[in-house]
């Protein structure tokens, strides 16, 4: 077995392959206790024990078969080695919108590693298009690669590289923008991009994926064309997120960016609006527009393109017990913004207010968000509340922390001014704050779900 350093197999396991002169992609017999499986030989991740071997049978399962006296491995025929070749791309039909697909990576643009066994980046925007053909029936599709991270790994850097390569696209002229994008940090990118790109004159929208695009279960394919039907055919033209509204593969949610959150660790429709209703639904092929209050499209806008964020800003949690050197630590350090997930409706220990004082005094810009998902901050109902806006702490409405967090380092990216900063901070920039909380918001599972006033 010549290719040890990349099949996985190790130890015992790669001992018997080795006496059958076996490799990955071989036709391969084992024979266990009287059974015989056939298959392929797959790679083995590498995080794996050295006491199986596994194949691929012809229906398509994987079997593990242990390594232990009496097992017979046997080469039955030359296999070729497993890799991915995407298609060739669909022939571009020339009446149809524009638009441009941007690859930063995450599930989307992932396939299966066997080296390891999880999934990592590996499709480019070019063959994410390449393998779902039906994008030819929508639009004129041009791509690019940005960068290829898994989104845990993406900066406020990053943010501002995609929102210049966005315009850059605006500007030489197309119908939409779609951005392939992880989606552990993309509603934080969403938001970034709100505030980045301001008077948009066509839809850019981020699209992922919960399932890799291998996967018989992947939500890939479903989400994308949805992306790319709402970038070229929606009439608003703001930043928003696609992503399954169900379980079932029914229709895409479109979502504000500066509202949606990702709420759920596995889940197709893990993302959620908060304190707000999707603005717009792709079902049957058909964008239902679900409010009037949007950015209208218009190819006459004159983008105005604002990408810089501050990387000093803290975001601190409060919890019962929270030690006030916490604040005073990030202020010793130079950190220009501080947001606070305050409990309820707007509320810290006593004992952070003497921390709080200092860092306020210091020119520190000091925001308070909810760590409560749905509902808006008053800091007026109670005395602690009250204490703390004496103190100069700016209460932040029905934002949530993550979206609170982006629009302080970019308000940060804006001006050196704390003043300026604070103003613009309470300025209703990009529908990140609604006029009055709802009575009613979708809950985890697409149900409704009361909150109080």
């Amino acid at each position: 077995m010549n290719q040890e350093a990349n099949s996985g197999y190790k130890g015992e396991a790669l001992n018997v392959l080795k006496k059958a002169k076996c490799e990955i992609g071989d036709v391969i017999r084992l024979t266990s206790n009287g059974k015989a499986y056939e298959g392929i030989l797959i790679p083995r991740s590498e995080y794996g024990d050295n006491k199986h071997v596994v194949v691929k049978l012809t229906s398509g399962y994987n079997v593990g078969v242990r390594i232990k006296p009496g097992v017979k491995i046997e080469k039955i025929g030359k296999g070729t080695k497993p890799k991915f070749a995407a298609p060739a791309l669909p022939r571009q039909k020339p009446e149809l919108p524009k638009v441009v697909i941007l690859s930063t990576g995450g599930t989307i643009a992932s396939r299966v590693d066997y080296r390891t066994g999880a999934v990592r980046s590996a499709l480019s925007a070019k063959d994410i298009y390449g393998v779902v053909p039906e994008l030819a029936d929508v639009a004129r599709v041009k791509t690019e690669i940005v960068f290829s991270l898994y989104s845990e790994n993406i900066t406020p850097k990053h943010w501002s590289q995609i929102a210049q390569t966005v315009a850059e696209h605006i500007k030489h002229g197309t119908d939409g923008v779609v951005i392939a994008h992880g989606t552990d940090t993309m509603a934080y990118t969403a938001a970034a991009l709100s505030f980045a790109l301001r008077n948009l004159p066509v839809p850019v929208i981020l699209v992922g994926a919960q399932r890799s695009s291998d996967r018989p279960s992947s939500d890939a394919a479903t989400n994308l064309i949805g992306a790319v039907q709402t970038a070229t055919k929606a009439p608003f033209a703001e930043v928003a997120v696609a992503m399954h509204e169900t379980l079932s593969d029914t229709a895409i949610a479109i979502t504000r960016g500066t509202k949606v959150r990702k709420c759920h660790t596995s889940r197709r429709d893990t993302f959620k609006p908060v304190n707000a209703t999707p603005i717009a639904r792709v079902k049957n092929q058909e964008i239902i527009m679900l409010t009037d209050e949007y950015q209208k499209r218009d190819a006459a806008k004159k983008l105005v393109l604002k990408p810089e964020f501050s990387n000093k800003v803290a975001l601190v949690k409060f919890y019962p017990g929270l030690d006030p050197e916490v604040v005073n630590w990030h202020v010793e350090k130079g950190f220009r913004g501080i947001l606070f997930e305050g409990s309820g409706l707007g509320h810290l220990s006593k004992y952070c207010f003497e921390a709080i004082q200092n860092a306020v005094k210091r020119g520190v810009v000091v925001a308070l968000a909810s760590q409560c998902i749905w509902g808006r901050v008053n800091m007026n109902v109670y005395d602690t509340g009250r204490d703390l806006l004496t103190l100069g702490v700016i209460p932040l409405e029905d934002m949530f922390p993550e979206t609170a967090l982006v629009k302080l380092m970019w308000v940060l990216g804006q001006t050196q001014n704390p003043d300026k900063a604070k103003k613009l901070l309470k300025t209703n920039i990009a529908g990140e704050f609604s006029p009055r909380t709802l009575p009613e918001e979708m809950g985890v599972e697409g149900g409704e779900t009361t909150i109080g006033n």
